[in-house]
């Protein structure tokens, strides 16, 4: 169930190269994700797993949390007393994190067959859509040809059930859009043109997702960014609303660095503490009526935030 850490190579891939400095980060990330995955399983407890998991650089500490999520999903959901190790760490340092967490509680349920993977009732009834955003990142990581090249789509995909399918499928696009940035190595040209393929109905959550890469792991300097943004053309709101949530992770988890501000200010128009702020101010406060979750709702406010405040033009 462990990813290999060759697997993270790009040359193993088969994913796009478009220079040392973009392959470097990205297969950093990657190492990264393992190195928290391996924390998490060999800590005896969530608390002594985090004391590592604080040693690794800012830039890729939230990737570290995140393999450490796929860790905890993996370890609950195969020992006794299951959530335990989920809950104690969301309980402490982790909480600060848990967008990440949620993320790779996704990459476990990749590994896991299908009767362990976790209760949906016991995840945050606004953040569980995070998890399929993990699994798509890892499906479209790991099966590039058949979810990116062949554009595959699980219309009845299982989890969490009653009658979310369709969304479900949105939330894991959000997830393969993604992994579309390390797939097209940074590399604007290749993402926008993989993303192209698509049919038009899945372009805009794809675009949230490489909003969200491009802000969060970076790896494109401000003129690539704003071709990022120009190609987005009518998609630019939901770039927007990417590139925001991935602020609103590192300003949580007090792991912002240089590049985060180029990313806001290219794709949203603002610092990185206005754009968390704008996904703060718009979260909802509870459970919403209609036939979308209130994620979506949620995502909603903040791209029409960013088109609002003119920031994007949509």
């Amino acid at each position: 169930m462990t990813p290999n850490i060759m697997e993270t190579k790009l040359a193993t891939r088969g994913f796009h190269v478009k220079n040392e400095a973009a392959k470097e980060l990205l297969e950093t990330v990657g190492e990264s994700f393992l190195a928290g995955f391996a924390y998490a399983a060999e800590a005896r407890s969530a608390t002594e797993a985090e004391d590592r998991l604080e040693q690794i650089p800012v830039r890729f500490r939230g990737f570290a949390y995140e393999g450490a999520g796929m860790a905890f999903a993996i370890l609950d959901a195969m020992s006794p007393g299951s959530g335990r190790r989920m809950s104690e760490s969301l309980a402490g340092r982790g909480d600060a994190h848990i967008y990440m967490i949620y993320v790779g509680i996704g990459w476990g349920m990749a590994r896991l067959p299908r009767f362990l993977w976790p209760k949906s009732d016991t995840l945050d009834p606004l953040l569980l859509w995070l998890v399929h955003d993990g699994y798509g990142f890892h499906q479209a990581y790991f099966h590039t040809q058949k979810y990116v090249h062949e554009q595959f789509q699980d219309p009845r995909f299982p989890w969490p059930g009653g009658g979310t399918h369709a969304y479900s499928a949105r939330a894991i696009d959000q997830g393969i859009g993604r992994a579309l940035w390390f797939v097209g190595g940074t590399d604007v040209d290749r993402v926008t043109s993989l993303i192209g393929k698509f049919p038009e109905r899945r372009r805009a959550d794809l675009y949230a997702g490489v909003g969200l890469a491009a802000t969060y792991a970076g790896g494109a300097p401000e003129d690539e960014l704003v071709e990022l943004r120009e190609r987005a053309d009518a998609y630019r709101p939901q770039l927007a609303q990417g590139s925001a949530f991935a602020a609103e992770a590192r300003v949580r988890a007090g792991l912002l660095v240089p590049h985060n501000a180029v990313a806001t200010r290219v794709i949203c128009g603002t610092t990185p503490e206005k754009a968390a702020a704008t996904c703060q101010e718009t979260r909802p406060a509870g459970p919403v009526s209609g036939e979308l979750p209130a994620f979506e709702l949620w995502r909603q406010r903040i791209a029409d935030e960013f088109v609002f405040l003119g920031g994007v033009t949509p």
